[in-house]
């Protein structure tokens, strides 16, 4: 058997007025969750199957009221975004500036460059998917090479292919024609 639901008098009595305070869906489930099985003494799985949740989730809205941290306050974190982060967006921006105004300039984005100093900015060491993951935070991509050599000769390659061994039909070692049909 399940133990009894504990609270005192001045909980049950905020659980109340938190019911009829209520703003929101999480709220009246949490206040629900501490004035059920303290009135009517329900067990936690039935007090989690009438306010629709499941039995541990029950438990822990009750407990979250308990030491007063009320669903939906602004003070409680929601879930998401950058738990363990190392620096702000704004500090982020301003330590790539420089690299990626020489990128702008025509430079190279050398992203172990970027892995060492961002060693040296947090004082230890961090993997080179850390360099990776803040490039990519702020929009930064790997760009595929050109199709063509920026120094090439367009002429020069058509002059190739005219005079080629292969595509002219001449023997490589001999230079005189090749019968196809042989």
């Amino acid at each position: 058997m399940a133990r009894p639901a504990t609270g005192d008098e001045q909980i049950l009595m905020s659980a109340r007025e938190a019911i009829a305070s209520a703003q929101t869906v999480e709220q009246l489930r949490q206040a629900r969750a501490v004035v059920l099985p303290l009135d009517y003494s329900m067990s936690l799985s039935d007090t989690a199957q009438v306010i629709g949740v499941s039995p541990g989730w029950a438990c822990q809205l009750r407990r979250r009221f308990m030491k007063g941290k009320v669903a939906g306050a602004p003070d409680v974190p929601t879930p998401g975004g950058r738990k363990r982060q190392n620096m702000t967006v704004q500090e982020e921006r301003e330590f790539l500036a420089p690299f990626l105004e020489s990128a702008a300039a025509g430079g190279v984005l050398v992203v172990g460059e970027i892995k060492a100093a961002l060693d040296k900015r947090l004082g230890r060491e961090v993997a080179l998917a850390s360099a990776y993951n803040l490039l990519h935070r702020h929009n930064w991509r790997k760009l595929a090479p050109d199709k063509r050599h920026p120094k090439s000769d367009p002429l020069a390659q058509q002059e190739w292919k005219k005079n080629s061994p292969k595509l002219s039909g001449k023997s490589a070692k001999s230079g005189r024609k090749v019968n196809p049909s042989n």
